[in-house]
């Protein structure tokens, strides 16, 4: 049991989705917290994308983790719901929040693709926001709107950018290499030489307390850029299974031209193939200089299950 006298009350958005079951827990020993979304266990059980919650008490902090990711949108529905959810379910949380009361604090979960970037290397938060899919271009819109809501109520705003997010049962890109990998259908590419950032789920965590007073716009990620080959040999390794087969780049190529006109029942096209092979880093030196965070390291750390 913790003391929860004199802790601060945490309105925490999204804390049935990956990131927050996995840091839920850590937060309830230092916060009295209240969840907002789409399950029976929320305290406020309401899809912010389309209603204003009525809450009946006020925080000191808002943690608004709820985001639409992890799909290609194919019709322009598909498309509006990004807006939908990461813009205009950030407009309802802030109108529900000038009825209940202004926070001192609010910790906005944005992405690194705001800098729509396919490839690069220690990209810092000085890159401009050239990112043009649904997902970028509406959690640029509601990182621009939070900007001005808190300036305006005089909110410490912070927004975190983070890379590739890693932990138990993942899911994206990471949760397909963990599938293939276990049902023997992944091939390496290349040698899987191309870098990625990736991020602990637990470092979200540990990164509130240093955020409530200071504020700011962060890339968060490990300071190791682990490649494609080391994050299979850590899969292969917990799944006890062999080092996954590498095909040349030529080979995935072909498959790759294959896959553009088969459409999704491929399991490779050109965009995939560029991801896949061309490094995407980023630059976290700045939350460690300001806020004087430690990530954690991914290799050593990450469990798949």
């Amino acid at each position: 049991m913790y003391n929860l006298t004199n802790l601060m009350s945490f309105l925490f958005t999204g804390a049935s989705g990956f990131l927050g079951s996995h840091i839920l827990s850590l937060l309830e020993r230092k916060y009295v917290i209240s969840t907002v979304g789409l399950t029976p266990k929320d305290d406020y059980k309401v899809d912010i994308a389309r209603n204003i919650p009525a809450f009946k008490e006020s925080f000191d902090i808002v943690f608004h983790a709820v985001g639409k990711a992890h799909s290609v949108p194919k019709t322009e529905e598909e498309k509006q719901a990004f807006f939908d959810v990461n813009l205009q379910g950030t407009k309802n949380l802030c109108t529900a929040l000038e009825r209940s009361g202004i926070p001192k604090a609010f910790i906005f979960i944005s992405t690194v693709a705001v800098y729509g970037c396919d490839s690069g290397e220690n990209i810092t938060e000085e890159y401009p926001l050239n990112g043009t899919t649904p997902y970028a271009l509406s959690k640029i819109e509601a990182e621009k709107y939070l900007e001005g809501w808190c300036a305006m109520y005089n909110v410490k705003l912070s927004i975190l950018r983070p890379s590739l997010i890693v932990g138990p049962n993942p899911p994206g890109n990471l949760g397909a290499m963990i599938h293939g990998i276990k049902s023997g259908k992944y091939v390496s590419i290349a040698g899987g030489k191309a870098k990625k950032s990736v991020l602990m789920v637990q470092d979200i965590a540990n990164l509130i307390p240093l955020l409530i007073e200071k504020g700011g716009t962060y890339n968060v990620c490990d300071s190791y850029q682990p490649s494609f080959r080391e994050l299979e040999l850590v899969v292969c390794r917990q799944l006890n299974k062999k080092r996954p087969l590498s095909i040349p780049y030529w080979f995935a190529k072909t498959m790759a031209i294959v896959g553009d006109y088969l459409g999704e029942r491929a399991p490779i096209n050109s965009l995939k193939l560029r991801k896949i092979t061309h490094s995407l880093t980023f630059s976290n030196e700045k939350a460690m200089r300001e806020l004087g965070w430690k990530p954690m390291n991914v290799l050593k750390n990450f469990r798949i299950e």
